[in-house]
């Protein structure tokens, strides 16, 4: 079987789709060779995918191959280069990780749709890309064979903003590498993390000022934000830090490593996600992995993932959220109860399970043969 994949997103800087499409790779080269070949199209040149390759330990594996296609990395990349190169590959079936595909494909196609943000929240995204985003994924949804979401609430977003029969959606929730790692935070650590993209919906600025109370009774406190920003309206996050009166207590980075950011997740005491709107939330779930408790808004989506394996705070609520802030800080009972949880929660999400149900979707498509 021959499954062609837009593998854009693993190249360059790691993006949330990157990490994903990563581990689905990793999985399938565990899991499967006989029989399948994978093409992983990208603008990225040769050399850059043996270094890639080599990063994911495929290079020994025939099941895997690289095609560069063209230049650039946006829509017209996609919906030309890619697509005629699909095209002309003899391929099965193809696998778009990334919101939207190719839509003139001739084979039939999975499409990876793991939130709907922009439709359930266009004031969130700027008008040219909130319409470009909600055209090719309402298109793409309509021709794909299959949708694939995060979780049940975003089953439902789809289901709802892009009336699409509930019958095509399968949900394949991210996965966790379970235990990844002692927590290196001491019992004197103080660090408060946040990683992700900066999103206006993840009201990093009620973090901040939160963490303002935290920090003016706890002089030990820091707090660390990794994450490009890609706020609209644009937050400046430092002229926030600044207003608060914690320049000195506040690291805001747009990009680290892997291995740095693996780093920060052991020595943190306490991870934030103040999000509102999610169609899954990994990050949460990568922190309790490493032994790290989270404070997150109290969602439909947050309980679905988490259960009772975190803090949540109400919408809005500065004072609720300094508070559990610092009850995370400390060895409290709430702290104890969470990392009790952890082993329950972590248990239900693992890359292999995602990567069998996803290479399923792939099969059972690649059967359909169009009129």
């Amino acid at each position: 079987m021959r499954i062609g994949i837009d593998a854009r997103e693993l190249f360059g800087k790691t993006t949330g789709v990157g990490r994903y499409l990563t581990n689905l790779l990793i999985e399938w080269s565990a899991q499967c060779a006989i029989g399948y070949t994978f093409i992983l199209y990208s603008p990225s040149s040769e050399q850059h995918a043996v270094d890639l390759f080599n990063r994911l330990k495929l290079t020994n594996n025939p099941a895997f191959k690289h095609r560069s296609v063209g230049c650039g990395k946006g829509t017209f990349w996609e919906q030309s280069h890619l697509c005629k190169a699909a095209n002309s590959d003899s391929l099965d079936v193809f696998f778009a990780p990334n919101y939207s595909a190719p839509l003139m494909l001739q084979v039939p196609f999975v499409l990876a749709l793991h939130d709907v943000s922009y439709f359930s929240r266009p004031d969130w995204f700027n008008w040219r890309e909130g319409i470009r985003r909600r055209l090719l994924a309402a298109k793409s949804a309509r021709f794909a064979h299959t949708v694939l979401t995060l979780s049940q609430f975003s089953r439902k977003e789809i289901v709802d903003h892009l009336n699409i029969n509930s019958d095509r959606i399968i949900v394949t929730p991210l996965g966790s590498s379970r235990r990844r790692g002692q927590n290196l935070g001491s019992r004197e650590s103080r660090l408060v993390l946040f990683a992700g993209s900066c999103f206006t919906r993840r009201r990093l600025p009620d973090l901040i000022r939160a963490f303002a109370i935290v920090q003016n009774r706890d002089s030990r406190a820091r707090l660390s934000i990794v994450g490009d920003n890609r706020t609209y309206p644009h937050i400046d996050l430092e002229s926030i830090v600044n207003s608060v009166g914690i320049p000195n207590y506040v690291s805001i980075e747009s990009w680290i490593s892997d291995d740095d950011l693996m780093e920060l997740y052991r020595k943190a005491k306490v991870f934030a996600f103040l999000s509102e709107y999610e169609g899954f939330g990994l990050p949460p779930l990568e922190a309790l992995a490493f032994g790290t408790p989270s404070v997150m808004l109290d969602t439909k989506i947050a309980r679905e993932v988490m259960g009772e394996a975190a803090s949540f705070v109400p919408l809005n609520d500065i004072r609720s959220t300094a508070i559990a802030l610092s009850e995370l800080l400390w060895d409290s009972p709430k702290r104890i109860a969470i990392l009790s949880a952890a082993t329950e929660v972590l248990d239900r999400y693992t890359w292999a399970d995602t990567a069998r149900r996803t290479l399923r979707a792939v099969e059972q498509a690649a059967t359909y043969r169009y009129d």
